[in-house]
């Protein structure tokens, strides 16, 4: 009998996690979930990044599915209560898993998967990188589940008679093949992990040049709203502090190597004063310093 008690509380236990998610609305058509400045664990069990909801009038679009299965139900669960409709379409805006991995959540229930071209080449990883953080019971019935349609250069979609004008840039940014979503009727930009705000974003595996020219792109739009993967600041000022970061840091990165600093020399020297309050700054600084020197030394012009 107490083995029964025991197998029923575990099973309770384990279906009956939520993340309790409460949206933000930024126009009557736009509803967005923020995640926390922090690293994934099991305490926020992968709750760190953005995922948003664009009502297309019929059915939603969204736009990055979360970190898990539970996570997309939940968003989804809570957007019912707004509007009640399914969503037909996801759109993943770059590879890294906290992302998209509630994308098995939606396909389950008959949406389109788009996602930029890596996606089609991405072997499935074991164990999943999220598995490995947060809780079983947030991971439960979480699966790889890759976009199906996949976007290269500049595409327009006509989704349920809304313009949606994809970008996928084919060089490193912020990853290998970032992408971003401009709805030109909402004014909204939707920039993925090329916009942090709140914190500190991670420059590894990225190019410092690249990620600054495109944020003068993604400014360029002159949208109401820039939406970007990590913060909860969604208006078009939301782009400024990961371009004053990036830019003071290359400044510096730059003035070092003319100095004739070797890595070990910039690395001591690498505080930022002007940004040392933004969460996981300790996390990420110096291996951002670090990444951008290793990319400038050569004159990556």
């Amino acid at each position: 009998m107490k083995s029964l008690l025991l197998i029923a509380l575990a099973f309770h236990s384990l279906f009956s996690f939520e993340y309790n998610l409460e949206p933000k609305k930024i126009n009557s058509q736009i509803y967005c979930f923020f995640g926390k400045p922090q690293i994934m664990d099991t305490h926020n069990n992968g709750d760190i990044s953005n995922s948003c909801f664009v009502d297309l009038g019929k059915s939603y679009l969204v736009i990055d599915s979360g970190p898990s299965y539970k996570y997309a139900r939940d968003t989804h669960k809570a957007m019912k209560k707004i509007k009640n409709q399914e969503v037909s379409f996801v759109i993943n805006t770059h590879i890294h898993d906290d992302h998209w991995l509630g994308n098995g959540y939606y396909k389950e229930n008959g949406a389109t998967i788009i996602g930029a071209k890596i996606f089609a080449n991405t072997p499935n990883a074991t164990p999943i990188r999220m598995q490995q953080y947060i809780s079983k019971e947030a991971f439960d019935k979480t699966e790889e589940v890759f976009p199906t349609k996949h976007i290269e250069g500049v595409q327009t979609l006509e989704l349920e008679g809304v313009k949606v004008e994809l970008t996928s840039f084919d060089k490193t940014i912020h990853t290998d093949n970032d992408m971003i979503i401009y709805i030109p009727s909402q004014s909204v930009v939707f920039a993925g992990d090329l916009v942090f705000n709140e914190r500190i974003m991670s420059l590894r595996g990225g190019n410092i040049n690249n990620w600054i020219d495109v944020l003068d792109e993604i400014e360029a739009k002159n949208s109401k709203y820039i939406i970007g993967g990590h913060g909860n600041i969604y208006t078009r000022d939301s782009t400024k502090i990961t371009k004053r970061y990036l830019e003071a840091l290359k400044e510096f990165v730059l003035e070092s190597i003319d100095e004739g600093r070797d890595i070990t020399d910039t690395l001591t020297n690498s505080h930022m004063s002007e940004f040392e309050d933004l969460k996981l700054y300790k996390e990420m600084h110096t291996i951002n310093v670090e990444t951008a020197y290793r990319t400038l030394e050569w004159g990556d012009e």
